[in-house]
């Protein structure tokens, strides 16, 4: 089983036609940055466009029983997050309606403070908000589940410790082995491991030590080590593969609509652009290079298995639904 914990491609045939030949079984699709809810609304109509073209390619992923169908019949399941909390507003009460409409994972920040906590490129980290917590609980009570890839430290540990279901850092990397901004440092790994949460391996070149040179065998070591450190069920992949999109786009990931002036990110003036992916992850088709890095590692094969889509499953059967004895599962 392959599945990968978070791509924002620029989606076409030809890559849903990649996805089937890298056997990837299920996908977590960004299908948010800065739009509103409205906004949002929209790019859902924009994939069931995809779904009815694509019937044979992809299909809707809403529980983990849809990857099973989607492995019954050749199908990659789709599922939707958002890297900013901007579609629900400033109203608690569209938390739920997402989750309706097919939304199962949400930020709580990009990059920047937010209504709910603090991004990882604020000098200052004031951790969850009063508003944080109560959208923590009412996304725990539905089952949409709390992403802090972007987030600052203080605020990952707190979500973390008040969630009352386990949380996930879909697409990052350890602080210690690659010190980018983004990455997580080991206290805040073990902050969300420990509460049964979740960590998506990135290959986004700016969170990857030597950047667009790491070698297949250091990013595999580095999981290695991680599973030694964390416990390799708790462990996954979240690529952060931004596939065939041009350089406006990340433009706008980290301008949005806060700031009139250029803002690079991970990147700089002399490299403004999506970086070059490394030579042995350049698109859905590369997943086995992957696979067969983790196993010259010494992983186990079980564990490798795991990595490679089966603690995603397990972590995706637990949390898209409604939390036991709530409201909402007493209608179900």
């Amino acid at each position: 089983m392959r599945i990968d914990g978070l791509q924002y491609a620029n989606w076409s045939e030809k890559i849903f036609r990649q996805l089937r030949e890298g056997d990837v079984d299920a996908i977590h699709v960004t299908i948010a940055y800065h739009e509103n809810f409205r906004e949002t609304v929209l790019n859902f109509e924009k994939w069931n466009r995809w779904f009815e073209q694509y019937p044979d390619l992809i299909v809707k992923g809403l529980t983990a029983a849809d990857i099973d169908l989607a492995r019954a019949t050749g199908r990659t399941a789709v599922f939707f997050g958002f890297q900013n909390p901007s579609p629900i507003e400033d109203d608690i009460g569209l938390v739920e309606i997402v989750h309706t409409l097919g939304a199962r994972f949400m930020q709580l920040t990009y990059n920047n403070q937010s209504l709910l906590a603090t991004g990882c490129y604020e000098a200052e980290d004031g951790g969850l908000t009063r508003m944080g917590k109560q959208v923590i609980r009412e996304m725990n009570r539905v089952g949409l589940v709390v992403d802090m890839s972007h987030s600052g430290d203080r605020s990952t540990i707190e979500a973390a410790e008040h969630s009352e279901r386990p949380i996930a850092i879909t697409h990052a990397n350890p602080y210690e082995w690659a010190p980018a901004l983004r990455n997580k440092r080991d206290n805040v790994i073990r902050a969300v491991t420990q509460n049964g949460g979740m960590l998506g391996f990135s290959t986004y070149p700016h969170h990857l030590k030597g950047k667009s040179d790491c070698s297949l065998t250091e990013f595999c070591e580095m999981i290695a080590r991680s599973a030694e450190r964390y416990g390799a069920e708790h462990l996954g992949i979240g690529t952060d593969l931004c596939q065939d999109q041009p350089d406006s786009v990340v433009e706008w990931m980290r301008v949005g609509r806060w700031t009139k002036e250029i803002d690079y990110g991970e990147g700089s003036k002399s490299a403004p652009g999506f970086p070059p992916m490394p030579d042995w992850f350049a698109d859905n088709r590369d997943f086995a290079n992957i696979e067969q890095g983790l196993r010259a590692t010494g992983l186990s094969e079980a564990e490798v298995q795991g990595i490679m889509g089966g603690n995603w499953y397990r972590f995706f059967k637990d949390n898209f639904g409604p939390a036991p004895g709530s409201a909402t599962q007493l209608e179900h």
